[in-house]
């Protein structure tokens, strides 16, 4: 059995600094009700403006939280397997 190497600070700093604004971690908890959403949904369902949306899914992409499949002219959006231990943790930080 391989052994699991531990993140190191650097690698843990990427996905923290994925979560740093409200719109980010909107969006997660938006991925996660409804997997295999699009931008424009996304936009939609949080009432707000397409460039601010798209560059923060940009950044949770980028920082390895959200996963995107090309489907024709959308893209849909998921959680990746970090981005949904990252909405276990928000939801439990909410209810505290």
């Amino acid at each position: 059995m391989k052994k699991k190497r531990l993140k190191t600070a650097k690698q843990m700093e990427r996905h923290l600094k994925g979560l740093s604004n409200h719109y980010r971690i909107e969006i997660l908890l938006t991925i996660d009700k409804y997997p295999g959403i699009t931008l424009e949904s996304i936009i939609d369902e949080l009432e707000a403006n397409y460039k601010t949306i798209s560059v923060h899914l940009q950044r949770l992409h980028q920082a390895g939280l959200v996963d995107k499949e090309y489907k024709g002219r959308y893209v849909k959006h998921t959680l990746s397997p970090y981005g949904k231990t990252f909405v276990k943790f928000l939801k439990m930080f909410q209810k505290m």
